[in-house]
């Protein structure tokens, strides 16, 4: 699996084990929901500064999505 699947995967089990939409976690990131949906497919790469947005809305450190 390479590495944009593998976060993807991660990124939607860390929110919905927190019980987050992607609306929610998009808005708490200030990101749009359509860029959530893309990570989580796999077919967005996003950033290291991204990824660490995203890690301090869900509360966890940006590691435990790669």
């Amino acid at each position: 699996m390479d590495i944009q699947k593998t976060v993807g995967k991660n990124l939607a089990r860390m929110r919905k084990k927190q019980g987050l939409s992607q609306e929610e976690l998009a808005f708490r990131c200030d990101l749009h929901r359509t860029y959530i949906s893309g990570i989580e497919r796999g077919v967005r790469n996003p950033t290291i500064g991204i990824l660490d947005k995203i890690a301090k809305a869900l509360k966890i450190q940006a590691k435990d999505l790669l």
